[in-house]
């Protein structure tokens, strides 16, 4: 867990991402689009992307990616995103980790 752990710490959202998932793109375009401080790691870019990518499925990430991270707590994929979005609570909880600057 500890290149997870470095890679999330002190940074508001931190998402664990594949350069060609579509699902990856689309959480990394909403997430941005509220202007969030958005921090991506590309696992098939990253030269540790294969252990970062095998503490991912430790933690319980079925798949890994997307991985979102907002305040060092891991929230989730897709599904958990996009729950949070539809229920009006992702806003609030991207203003709690400072992750947006309105």
């Amino acid at each position: 867990m500890e290149s997870v752990k470095k890679l999330v710490a002190e940074k508001p959202v931190v998402m664990f991402s594949k350069s060609k998932c579509c699902m990856c793109h689309t959480i990394k375009t909403l997430i941005s689009s509220f202007g969030a401080n958005l921090t991506v790691y590309e696992l098939d870019e990253l030269a540790n992307g294969l252990r970062v990518e095998r503490e991912l499925l430790v933690l319980g990430r079925r798949p890994s990616v997307p991985a979102v991270f907002i305040g060092q707590d891991l929230i989730g994929g897709a599904n958990e995103i996009m729950s949070l979005h539809l229920e009006g609570n992702l806003v609030p909880l991207l203003k709690q980790a400072k992750a947006l600057w309105l």
